[in-house]
């Protein structure tokens, strides 16, 4: 089977990890949660670094862990980066890379020419690590865990240890690493921001248990799970610049449902984006709106309405296409409007972001 499976018991005095998980082997799935939640746990399991009495972890159906096998971790095939990059501090960048590369075995799954490329690394080769940034030093340890020719990465808050301004360095990077590579990275994060940016298939955790999974614009997109990406519900869409309007300064996106209208960041046609629709951006009517301000208004259909946290409030899921969006909707209007799953609408959308 050509999927990672997972499933771990762990009892420490007063927590418990308990988990089982089929997660895809290709792109980039995140492990999302508050802090103490389980995530480092999990990968720690999935590494080998931590041994559950009762587990179980299958690679693309070789086992690496059950009732008679548990492979150590220098046995499993795996790069992992820390939230500190522990670098030699006596080898320059190259060396740290070679080290790495010296002791694999297996054939290059990413070259090393291409993975100091994939990093922006290529002019710090012959600096010692006292004299790289934060963000540097990130880069050059994913560099020397893709040169041990991984068959899956795994990251445990790369990110957690830098300033927003080396976090916005090095996103650009990871973003690279996803379009690049074939292996799977399982990426653990709190930030709700690196999770919509970089991930395909989301595992959210609370207090040791998974509480969702699936792929990340369904997951955002359930109305049972209240997950905030800013102060408020976001559905996120994958989707390609198809049209720029040089003349009011617009970019025209393309998704899986239909077409938006932003604003021109700059970005090429042709090029994916991933965009962020708030859920008070979102409003419904029965019929297009013609004399308005709001020049993004697309058909779909009610597909669910449950409560929101606030008793004159719902939430609407509206279906375009294959995509979904979220709107919050007075318990009045659903009445005025007669909304009921099914029922054919216009949603308005006013509020449209690219992820960045």
């Amino acid at each position: 089977m050509d999927k990672i499976c997972a499933r771990f018991n762990v009892e420490w005095p007063g927590f418990t990890l308990d988990v089982d998980l089929v997660l895809p082997s290709r792109g980039v799935t995140a492990i999302f949660g508050p802090s103490g939640s389980g995530k480092t746990t999990l990968l720690r399991c999935i590494a080998g670094l931590e041994k559950a009495n009762k587990g179980f972890l299958s690679f693309k159906g070789e086992i690496w862990q059950n009732e008679k096998t548990f492979l150590p971790v220098h046995q499993r095939p795996l790069g992992y980066v820390f939230q500190e990059a522990s670098l030699f501090p006596h080898l320059t960048v190259m060396g740290n890379l070679r080290y790495g590369l010296d002791r694999s075995k297996e054939q290059q799954k990413v070259s090393l020419e291409q993975a100091i490329e994939l990093l922006g690394i290529g002019h710090l080769l012959e600096r010692k690590p006292d004299r790289l940034s934060g963000g540097e030093r990130q880069r050059v340890g994913i560099a020397r865990a893709l040169a041990v020719s991984p068959c899956i990465l795994l990251m445990d808050e790369p990110l957690a240890a830098l300033d927003l301004a080396r976090k916005q360095e090095i996103l650009p990077y990871l973003e690279r690493l996803h379009d690049a590579l074939e292996i799977p990275v399982l990426y653990v994060t709190h930030s709700p921001d690196e999770m919509a940016r970089l991930s395909d298939y989301l595992v959210v955790m609370e207090s040791g248990k998974v509480v969702a999974e699936g792929p990340l614009t369904e997951t955002l997109a359930r109305l049972d799970l209240p997950i905030r990406l800013g102060k408020e519900r976001e559905v996120v869409l994958d989707a390609v610049i198809g049209e720029l309007d040089q003349d009011w300064h617009l970019a025209r996106m393309d998704f899986a449902g239909g077409s938006l209208w932003g604003r021109d960041r700059g970005i090429a046609v042709g090029k994916h984006v991933r965009l962020r629709v708030p859920i008070s951006g979102v409003s419904l009517s029965l019929e297009p709106q013609q004399q308005s301000s709001i020049i993004n208004s697309l058909p779909g259909h009610i597909e669910a309405i449950a409560p929101d946290e606030h008793l004159g409030l719902t939430i609407v899921k509206v279906r375009l296409g294959e995509s979904s969006l979220l709107a919050r909707v007075t318990r009045r209007s659903v009445e005025t409007l007669k909304l009921v799953p099914g029922k054919a609408v216009w949603a308005q959308i006013k509020s449209v972001a690219v992820v960045e």
